[in-house]
């Protein structure tokens, strides 16, 4: 049997099929963790997205029914070099390939993962397209095919992945805390994480407003990762505005970043071939101290990485950069409550470096405290705890 990836370029590369047979479409990136496949295939920000492992043996540890991020595949199609014969683990329930059909995931098992990684970093992150069985063709007309297919710039997928009612995550153990979470494509671990700290998680759907999340009065309001273009999350920031004007302490993480920034008057802009992986090395402004972070990001923020600047909510600034390109990582009202990073603190599989972001947004919430040293707090990460 025979599998084909196609690039919009006209790069092709041949493998066999990896999970179901079929066409898919998507924005073509690869992800370098070595652990965690199962928490990238249920991540709803991989929503339209084949994903490439770099690791040479996925599957190894089959799949089971507590890692899962949500509650279904959201990876439009599977890249691997190595697909594990044998699932080997006492929590596993089935195999990945066993995983991969069941939820109508079309594959691909190819010799090319390390070729295919450097010709995105070379050339930037491109629609593309896996095709097997009945949807094989002629290169040209599958080309075709990947050319008539949406790009993921100017893509407002928030709602395509939200929850589409409003759910509560309890406290585990003594509530201290109610949250407003708003899902932009939130994954399970990040109100567990919360709820870990006494924190009763309302989980909102993106469409929510201003008026409907401070109605819950709640002590702090999040915003999740979550896919797509920023640019195009014009109702979610105009309900982040309203919750920066009421001076609710906020917490925002990967797509919640960017969505902060664009609150603030800032841009956004589409990365190369963007950061998706579990070695991110993110440095500290004012500290200097680098933790090693998850991350999962095609657009990122535009800010000056030096000094302070002015936004409608009093000054602001950058507090984490990414050392590897200089991304901004982290963006911190100085005068009121709020707070951003763009990776990934919940991070289930690991790292653990930054978890302590959670304590440090509870700080803020601890008697409503707003002033520019507690906001300062919850940006450095110093007392974080980790995990």
């Amino acid at each position: 049997m025979t599998a084909v990836l196609v690039l919009e370029d006209g790069r092709v590369f041949h493998g066999i099929p990896y999970g179901a047979e079929g066409e898919t479409f998507g924005e073509m990136v690869f992800n370098t963790g070595m652990t965690g496949y199962q928490e990238t295939l249920t991540d709803p920000s991989y929503h339209r997205q084949i994903v490439a492992m770099t690791a040479p043996h996925i599957g190894n540890t089959g799949v089971n029914d507590e890692d899962p991020e949500s509650g279904r595949v959201w990876v439009a199609g599977y890249v691997v070099r190595e697909p594990a014969r044998v699932a080997s683990s006492w929590r596993s329930t089935r195999s990945l390939d066993e995983y991969l059909r069941q939820q109508g995931v079309v594959g691909i098992a190819m010799a090319g993962t390390r070729a295919l990684t450097r010709h995105l970093r070379e050339r930037g992150a491109m629609r593309a397209g896996v095709f097997s069985g009945a949807a094989l063709a002629p290169v040209a007309e599958l080309l075709e095919r990947v050319l008539g297919s949406p790009a993921m710039e100017g893509a407002d997928l928030a709602g395509a992945v939200t929850t589409s009612e409003a759910y509560v995550v309890p406290a585990i153990g003594e509530r201290r805390f109610t949250v407003a979470a708003v899902d932009l494509g939130i994954k399970a671990m990040t109100p567990h994480r919360l709820a870990e700290r006494g924190c009763e998680v309302h989980v909102l759907p993106a469409s929510v407003t201003a008026s409907e999340i401070l109605a819950l009065g709640p002590d702090g309001v999040f915003f999740s990762n979550g896919p797509g273009d920023p640019a195009t999350a014009d109702g979610p920031v105009a309900a982040l505005r309203g919750v920066l004007e009421a001076g609710v302490p906020f917490f925002g993480i990967c797509f919640g970043n960017q969505l902060f920034g664009r609150a603030l008057g800032l841009g956004t802009y589409k990365l190369r071939y963007g950061h998706r992986g579990v070695n991110q090395p993110v440095r500290h402004r004012h500290s200097g101290k680098v933790e090693i972070s998850a991350h999962n990001h095609g657009f990122a923020v535009q800010a000056p990485l030096e000094g302070t600047f002015e936004t409608a909510f009093g000054p602001a600034e950058v507090t984490h950069v990414n050392l590897n390109d200089d991304c901004v990582e982290g963006l911190r009202l100085l005068g009121r409550p709020a707070f951003s990073v763009q990776y990934h603190p919940e991070a289930a599989a690991g790292p653990h470096d930054s978890a302590g972001l959670f304590d440090d947004f509870c700080a803020l919430m601890e008697g409503g405290r707003t002033a520019t040293g507690t906001a300062g707090a919850a940006t450095s990460t110093e007392g974080s705890k980790g995990a």
